[in-house]
């Protein structure tokens, strides 16, 4: 009997897996198809105003996935935004677990990234008049940073698809059965929502133009941008990850029963979410959106982990500056487990 429950257990939480991993591919096709046709245009509203610096950051962290981070840093890197708006940026990025977040809980991951944004400026505010100006000349300059800018791309040239699917190559032929097989599934009910509700409907819609991104791109674009950097690079750690977490947390909830312990440690595990969420990487923090979609952690718990983590997003500014890296780390530690501690004390959310 036991063996069954872990067996449906795992069952279960694979498919759970594929869903968030077939989503997050979506979400990935279409911001990445979406930055290489807008190249830069977005940068040119950026003036001396911080508050638009702050804006620009924050929404610029706020895009699911690490490549709105990466453009941030590289802004910095320049000078062209302030250390302020670096630190709000980090703040209002989830990395790749935003994707999971939307795709697990929706309505939350609204709500949490309308938090993380007016944290954000209100942080980043506070940094640039209190220490900015004082630690500007102590970190390297970062005007020689090597920041790869992404080619542009004319992303839709009707007279080449048809030939392109004639001289059909092994990336567009995998990911394409993949979303394929991928919308099918959700359609059939045997992957994500088993009734036909808005969830549903977004599934099939994205997966529907995530199919039309991959049957028209140029092979150039889709081989070095959506083949090697998302689908090679990304979704397999993303998928393991989640896996790995769903596993975790069926383990912790319904084998080991640490409900009891959580609920009477909560201060400890807001503290543990924080330091968890210094490490530059995009897959611990699941751990802590699982276990609160499945109402074992409190939402305290995810907002510090979310304010303090930021993916991928910082490792660009570690090559740069360790000096920068640990202070923008630093400051969103302290941030994150202040704003844990409050929403955990004031009862709120």
């Amino acid at each position: 009997m036991v063996l069954n429950e872990i067996i449906q257990s795992i069952v279960k939480s694979f498919n759970v897996a594929l869903m968030i991993t077939g989503f997050v591919l979506l979400m990935m096709l279409v911001i990445e198809y979406f930055n290489v046709t807008t190249k830069e245009t977005w940068q040119k509203g950026i003036s001396n105003n911080k508050w638009i610096q702050y804006s620009v950051a924050v929404i610029l962290g706020a895009i699911p996935g690490c490549m709105g981070a990466f453009a941030v840093v590289a802004m910095y890197s320049h000078r062209v935004i302030s250390f302020g708006a670096l630190v709000a940026a980090m703040i209002a990025t989830s990395g790749d677990e935003a994707f999971v977040m939307f795709a697990m809980i929706p309505d939350q991951a609204f709500m949490l990234t309308a938090l993380l944004i007016v944290v954000a400026i209100l942080t980043g505010w506070i940094t640039d008049i209190t220490i900015s100006k004082r630690i500007e000349n102590k970190i390297k300059s970062c005007s020689d940073l090597e920041y790869h800018e992404q080619a542009a791309c004319d992303c839709f040239q009707s007279s080449i698809i048809i030939r392109q699917w004639k001289n059909l190559t092994l990336s567009r032929g995998m990911m394409s059965l993949f979303l394929l097989m991928f919308v099918l599934s959700v359609v059939v009910g045997s992957i994500g929502p088993q009734e036909w509700d808005w969830k549903r409907i977004t599934l099939i819609i994205v997966g529907v133009v995530g199919l039309f991104i991959i049957s028209t791109v140029p092979d150039h674009f889709l081989k070095e941008h959506l083949w090697k950097h998302i689908f090679l690079k990304h979704i397999p750690s993303i998928f393991l990850w989640t896996f790995f977490a769903l596993i975790v947390t069926h383990f912790i909830t319904d084998q080991v029963h640490l409900e009891g312990f959580i609920e009477d440690n909560v201060l400890f595990i807001i503290l543990f979410a924080c330091i968890i969420g210094v490490i530059p990487e995009s897959g611990p923090h699941l751990v802590f959106v699982t276990l609160y979609a499945q109402g074992t952690i409190p939402f305290a718990v995810l907002a510090a982990s979310s304010i303090v983590q930021d993916g991928h997003g910082m490792l660009p500014m570690l090559a740069q500056s360790r000096k920068g890296f640990l202070l923008v780390k630093a400051i969103n530690f302290i941030v994150g487990l202040a704003v844990g501690l409050l929403l955990y004390f004031g009862k709120w959310l």
